[in-house]
Formats: structure tokens, sequence, C-alpha cells
């Protein structure tokens, strides 16, 4: 989708299910995942779920996610697996057909994502003036809004993904950034009234769009949403306190290192990081726009000529990035990106070509935010205190087995092993 980022240097298908047949059902393959490095993978879905449709119809309670590993803690000793998340600002399905290409990458190299849809992308355009964004005029929104082919296509695409054990978070709805009116001014309240918009787009599109008879969303997505990242890396500082009130476990607004991550204001701070840019004695975020502005500037078409050249350097930054981790601290790579043609699509090649090239190693685990929260969560606070002390690129130079020899926590209930660690 068209979106002008500024920023620091086993196939599941759903059943077709009028909104009115309150008995109808959305089923599954039956199939699990292929969860690897002792992460248990869940049925894909009790055999079929009752659909509860909720409010018009636009979203329906489906049952618990299909596709979800099962969270367990290290044993004393045991390797960190590598965690690497790869995330989409504004996602939308267009006409150049990006969200269902890469859901099918995902498929094919044993991969879930993060999915963060910008609510205006379920608003028609001619229903803008629902949309009435804090301290701008009603209507008004910097990356425009949907139509009803591109609002169908997006569904479709959300409905198949979460089927398919992805995430879907929320990248909010007008994008505003700078000055006057952007995102870095608002207000706790502020946050909190357009989370409830995006929200609420997600909730009505099929009163929105007159689509009645169309296919619900197979999740609440009350509940669903627990996670975001805020356009331009902006109002990260306000944004968190309202994320935390409302129950949010995770932000993903920041720039870190490479380095495990902590909880700030209650929720995982899980921040895009840093890494090599090949040439250069810099580093630069893992992210698609801050490769570009450090080729070809805000020119979101340069020189024909480099484009091949750009994308290998994204490519390879991404790849250092993931070795220094994987033979050092194993600290959990964040990458972000859009679905953009920027550069002659060069920087969708990189991504497709790293996610193929990581995932499928020994012990890596291409993962969603949520599901790494989960992780994190059922982890033994001492193991993850201890993973922190570790550096950028740091393997432990007692080894694994000594590092993380010490007797663990009792674990919370309901993590898996828990009467084992008590």
């Amino acid at each position: 989708m068209a979106v002008t980022q500024r920023i620091i240097a086993g196939t599941v298908a759903a059943t077709a299910c009028a909104a009115s047949l309150a008995g109808c059902v959305i089923g599954t393959d039956g199939a699990e995942t292929g969860a690897r490095d002792g992460q248990k993978a869940k049925p894909a879905q009790a055999p079929k779920s009752m659909v509860r449709l909720i409010g018009d119809g636009s979203t329906a309670y489906t049952g618990a996610q299909p596709h979800l590993p099962r969270p367990e803690r290290l044993k004393p000793g045991e390797k960190p697996p590598q965690f690497v998340v790869f995330s989409w600002d504004g996602a939308g399905e267009d006409s150049q057909r990006l969200f269902s290409h890469f859901r099918q990458v995902a498929k094919a190299n044993d991969a879930t994502m993060t999915y963060f849809l910008s609510g205006v992308y379920m608003l028609p355009t001619e229903k803008r003036e629902l949309y009435r964004p804090p301290q701008h005029s009603p209507g008004r929104s910097d990356i425009g809004f949907n139509d009803e082919q591109g609002i169908a296509d997006t569904v479709k695409q959300l409905r198949l993904a979460w089927l398919e054990g992805n995430e879907i978070g929320t990248h909010f709805n007008g994008h505003f950034c700078g000055s006057g009116g952007g995102v870095g001014e608002w207000s706790v309240d502020d946050w909190k009234d357009e989370i409830a918009q995006a929200k609420q787009f997600v909730k009505s599109w099929k009163t929105n769009t007159g689509m009645k008879k169309a296919s619900p969303l197979p999740f609440d997505y009350d509940k669903e949403l627990i996670g975001a990242r805020t356009p331009c890396l902006e109002g990260q500082e306000n944004f968190m306190k309202a994320a935390g009130d409302l129950g949010f476990r995770y932000d993903t607004s920041g720039v870190d290192n490479q380095v495990w991550p902590k909880k700030r204001n209650g929720l995982w701070d899980l921040s895009m990081q840093l890494v090599p840019f090949p040439g250069h004695s810099y580093e630069t975020l893992t992210m698609d726009y801050n490769f570009m502005v450090n080729q070809s500037g805000t020119r979101t078409q340069g020189d024909p000529a480099k484009y091949d050249f750009w994308g290998d350097q994204m490519r390879d930054g991404l790849l250092m990035g993931f070795s220094r981790a994987y033979d050092g601290n194993r600290a959990p790579l964040i990458i972000g990106n859009h679905f953009e043609s920027w550069n002659g699509g060069t920087y969708m090649r990189a991504v497709e070509e790293v996610v193929e090239r990581v995932c499928n190693k020994p012990d890596v685990r291409c993962v969603s935010f949520r599901q790494l929260a989960d992780w994190l969560d059922a982890q033994d606070p001492q193991t993850l205190h201890r993973l922190r002390a570790l550096n950028v690129g740091e393997a432990p130079k007692q080894g694994w087995a000594s590092f993380l020899s010490g007797r663990p926590a009792p674990a919370p209930k309901g993590v898996p092993e828990a009467s084992a660690a008590n």
C-alpha cells in the first residue's frame, strides 16, 4: 500500500459463510504446523468450530487460532532458539498482490508473520467522514482510504493469514507524522481514540461497504489485537501508556540493538534493530524504508541501474545481523517492511531471499510478535535476565550449557512442564 514513512537512520481455507447463517462453520484441513525445536504445535482446529458472529458479522469468534505453537520453557542449560520476526506496516492487498504473495512465501518456508493492518484500509472512500482523527478534521488521512474491491481483497488475505497462524496487529489509521497534529504530538487519550476507531473499522467493514453476505473475519479483534507499530516510529511514549491501559502486550515502535528484549511500562519492547549496512561503517534499521533512504534518499524510484545492488545490500545487511545473533547471543531479530515496490521492488526480493535463507535453518523459528511474546512470557525471569546480559553478537564464553545451567524459578501456571519446574 502507498505509505510514506519518515523514520530515523499446511494451507487452510475459510468456508464461504453468509453472515445470516448462524449455524455455519469455518473449517480447516486438520493439519498441524511443523513446529520445531521443542515447540509443540496445536491441532489446526478442533475438527470444526462454530461461528459466533460479532456485531454486524464483520468479525466472528471461531475458536482458538489454528497453527499456534505451544510455548515451552527452556530447560536448564538449553540453548535458546533463534527467533526472527518479519512484520508488515499498513498491511493490505492491492493490485501488487504482495500480501497474498508473502503469505505463500511464509507457508513455503515454515514461517508465520505479523501484519499491521491500517484501519482506514477497511473504510471505503465514500465513508471517509466516519474517521475522526485526533487533532485533524473528519475524513482526513495521509494514506487515503479504500474501495470495495480493495476491502474485499484485504479481508480475504486477513482471513487466510489468521487461519494460517499469522498475527493481525494494527498500524492505526491516518498515518500522521511530523508536526501539526502528527502522532508524536498525541496525548494518551488521543491514542485511545485512534485505537478504538481502528478496531471499529475492522469490526464494521460489512456495514460500511454493504457486503452483508461476505464471510466474516474469523477472529474477535478486541482479543486478537495485542500490539502495534506507530507511524514513523513517533509518539511511542504516550502510545505505550494507552496500550498498557488497553491490555496490549507489546510495542515495536522503537529502535534498539540486537539484544534480548525487556519490558517497558508493562509491555514487551520488541523494537526493530540496527544491523550492518554493507560497505559502510555505520548501521541502519531493519526496515526497507531505511535501506531505501540510505540508498536513494526520499526518491522511491531511484537509478534503475542500482536496483539489484541496493536489494543485495539490504539482503546482505539483514543476513549479517542474523548471523551475528545466530552465532552469538541468539537475540530475536526484528524486521519491518511495507508492501511497496520502491526502487523497482528490490526490497521485496531482498526480504523474500532472507526468509528463504534463514527460516529453514536448524534452531530457527520465524514467528509473529504474538508467538515471540508468548515464548518470552513462558520463560524463567532469571533466564531472561542472564540473556539480556549478553551484548550484540556475544556468545557465552563458557558455552550455553554452563551459562544457562542455573536452577529455574517455578513456571507460571499453564506453562508446559510447570510441574517439573516446581
